[in-house]
């Protein structure tokens, strides 16, 4: 069953073409475009389309159609092109010419749409969630071993003293930003694109605003010309705040690959979230965050790969569009997942005493003993000359740990600040 059925055959390599993986991918969309063309029966009752008769037997299939979603045995058979037409279909057969109304006013344009756009909005919701649970994790691992020193590194060359407190919140903080992405990808989805149609609206007197309220959206994609244009753009955006989140994630990894390894041997984790060899018995391998690198990665190239379908699209609906829901969806579900390993796998990490009087640290203090000269009167210039000279005769000699006491140092963290910044964005 094709909703665009005009009784003529189609060649069935061109239909398997067209049609794609479409049936998989719409068991995602399945419960919010249930859930749209409820609101959508209600408006046709409303504006008088349809009599109330109608709205109820209408609203009282799509609700047992709903349940077998929940229920996990819906499907969408091969007959079928994509969830639209399942539904549609499932309504005439209960229902009869009842059924076959819920078309009434609407494209298949705007159903998509609709639907992804519900996903979006949920699911960002709950990766935002997500997020704030790492960023929790973080800040009590930083409030507990703050006071835990770690070399820091710029160019991979052993640079400043810092600590654990410090590592552990710096990446708390960088998802803060993550998560004001986030937030603006929820905004831009947050807008009712039902009732648009094809993209260019109806002639029937509908009533948006009534489908805006009923379906939740903060608001309404006015002029249906870009509701249609945001087809495309709402993927770019929603991917887009994903590779945020994925980048600091791949970062953070590639930390914790290395501080495991035995020539930095920072941190360690149980043998349970490690992987070990075939042939080496000695192995304890951070497979679970070398596989969230590469997992990041991919979906930062997916935003990519959102830009370049799109990018020079005129406005109105192309069906380049159906191209770009695989990865879009692939994107969202994965980072769900992604950041519920790392959540858990983060939380379990086992920091080790580091040793900053071990001679590769040896010139770890260096700035600090440039800043005491200074304090003692030198200018900067001079201190930096004469620590500087120390060092290429190999007579400097460390002064050891001092404290930092400005805002965001390693001795001073100001995780309160970082919270408040987390609460703001919430």
């Amino acid at each position: 069953m094709k909703l665009w059925d005009k009784g003529i055959s189609i060649d069935k390599k061109i239909e398997n073409f067209t049609v794609g993986n479409d049936r998989e991918l719409d068991m995602f969309l399945a419960k919010y475009d249930l859930q749209a063309s409820a609101a959508h029966a209600k408006m046709l009752g409303k504006v008088g389309l349809i009599s109330e008769a109608e709205v109820k037997e209408l609203v009282e299939g799509l609700r047992q159609l709903q349940q077998q979603v929940k229920d996990g045995i819906f499907v969408i058979e091969e007959d079928f092109e994509d969830v639209h037409s399942k539904i549609e279909f499932e309504l005439t057969k209960k229902l009869g010419d009842t059924g076959k109304k819920i078309h009434t006013a609407r494209s298949r344009n705007d159903q998509v749409l609709v639907a992804l756009q519900l996903y979006f909005k949920e699911n960002l919701q709950e990766i935002i969630s997500r997020v704030n649970q790492l960023i929790n994790v973080l800040l009590k691992l930083a409030e507990e071993h703050k006071n835990s020193l770690l070399p820091g590194y710029t160019h991979l060359q052993v640079a400043m003293p810092s600590s654990f407190g410090l590592w552990f919140s710096a990446y708390a903080e960088i998802l803060v930003d993550d998560l004001y992405q986030l937030k603006g990808a929820l905004k831009v989805v947050d807008q009712n694109p039902l009732g648009s149609a094809a993209g260019y609206g109806s002639s029937f007197p509908i009533d948006r605003e009534f489908t805006t309220k009923e379906l939740g959206f903060s608001t309404l994609k006015y002029n249906v010309v870009a509701a249609q244009m945001s087809r495309g753009k709402s993927e770019r955006v929603v991917t887009s705040a994903i590779a945020s989140v994925a980048n600091t994630l791949s970062r953070f990894s590639m930390d914790i690959c290395l501080y495991m390894s035995q020539n930095f041997s920072f941190i360690s984790f149980p043998e349970a979230l490690t992987t070990g060899s075939s042939i080496m018995p000695h192995k304890k391998n951070p497979d679970v965050f070398e596989l969230v690198r590469g997992k990041s990665n991919k979906l930062q190239a997916i935003a990519g790969e959102m830009v370049l379908v799109t990018n020079n699209l005129p406005s109105g609906y192309h069906r380049d569009f159906q191209v770009i829901k695989e990865n879009s969806i692939f994107s969202v579900e994965s980072l769900k997942e992604i950041l519920d390993v790392f959540t858990h796998s983060i939380s379990q990490i086992i920091v080790k005493e580091v040793n900053l009087q071990d001679e590769k640290y040896k010139y770890l203090f260096t700035v600090d003993s440039i800043n005491d000269l200074v304090m003692e009167g030198k200018s900067f210039r001079e201190a930096y000359q004469i620590i500087g000279e120390q060092v290429q005769k190999g007579t400097y000699e460390p002064v050891g740990n001092k404290d930092h006491t400005h805002s965001g140092s390693k001795d001073n963290l100001a995780l309160d600040g970082i919270r408040k910044k987390q609460d703001a964005v919430n």
